[in-house]
């Protein structure tokens, strides 16, 4: 089989079973269709030494692309070996650079505080009541940028506790809202003409990205925090933090955030050392055992 006609199909199957987002097709197709032209249309049947050249070519790179190439390739070859195109899976040759991910930027409770203390201090003007609403929702629920500037008008229905959501790759998920959100949104929707499909109008569709992310910054300048430090993914940084730090399990925090691979959601395991002794012994159930047992004497 061609390459060409290998990589349409493993693109075709990750966007029919695994949803994959059109930005990751491409950059997948990028990637594959450069590694066999690297091998001179002899990716299909490279072999060991042929994927060992590939890590050759590669070298110049930064430890990151070189990653990202070699992930794409394991899951062809995957691919190539569950399809029957090949017999074996020779992806065992391919680099594994260790690469350190960067811990996100986040919020202390106390940021937090100066945020909502500011807003109190605003009054209730229809533009202070959206910027609240937005802010619980960034902070109090975890949403994306986008899924939030774009949520329809009655997104929010009644005493329901929660958003679903359709994410990266069309996956849906279901997002818990406060009650403290759900407050904000009914007080700035009152202010949102029925008829309007957006529950964020702003011209002749809705805020944009851009608009909410220097919202967010005037809000941090106002509030004593330095602009440069936050921004909405900041928030949705701070939210799974905080809710780590409280405890929260990571697999409820991965479907609350959306991510495909709990490995993303571990990013947010950078809580305080000092905290997670505090939990454990706090919570684990051989410590409640050992307060029951009776003192010896």
């Amino acid at each position: 089989m061609k390459d060409s006609e290998a990589i349409a199909q493993f693109l075709e199957m990750l966007a029919a079973e695994g949803g994959a987002a059109r930005n990751t097709l491409l950059a997948y197709g990028s990637d594959l269709r450069g590694a066999s032209e690297l091998l001179g249309g002899g990716l299909v049947g490279a072999d060991i030494a042929g994927l060992q050249t590939l890590g050759g070519e590669w070298m110049a790179l930064s430890r990151t692309s070189v990653a990202r190439k070699a992930s794409v390739l394991r899951r062809f070859f995957a691919f190539l070996e569950e399809e029957g195109i090949r017999r074996d899976d020779p992806s065992d040759a391919l680099p594994r650079p260790a690469v350190q991910r960067a811990l996100p930027r986040t919020l202390s409770h106390g940021d937090i505080e100066r945020l909502f203390d500011t807003l109190k201090e605003r009054g209730d003007d229809w533009l202070t009541l959206r910027l609240v609403a937005l802010i619980e929702l960034l902070y109090g629920s975890g949403l994306r940028a986008t899924e939030l500037v774009s949520l329809p008008r009655h997104a929010l229905r009644g005493d329901r506790p929660f958003l679903i959501l359709r994410g990266k790759g069309g996956r849906e998920r279901l997002v818990p809202i406060s009650d403290r959100a759900r407050m904000a949104v009914a007080e700035w929707g009152a202010h949102v003409p029925t008829d309007q499909p957006w529950l964020f109008p702003s011209g002749h569709g809705h805020l944009s990205r851009v608009r909410l992310f220097q919202l967010v910054r005037e809000l941090a300048a106002e509030a004593g925090i330095p602009p440069q430090r936050i921004s909405p993914h900041v928030l949705r940084h701070a939210f799974a933090t905080h809710l780590l730090e409280g405890g929260a399990d990571l697999r409820a925090l991965q479907t609350m955030l959306g991510h495909a691979d709990i490995a993303t959601t571990q990013i947010y395991t950078h809580v305080n050392s000092a905290h997670l002794v505090e939990l454990v012994n706090a919570r684990h159930p051989l410590m409640d055992a050992a307060r029951r047992r009776p003192q010896d004497g």
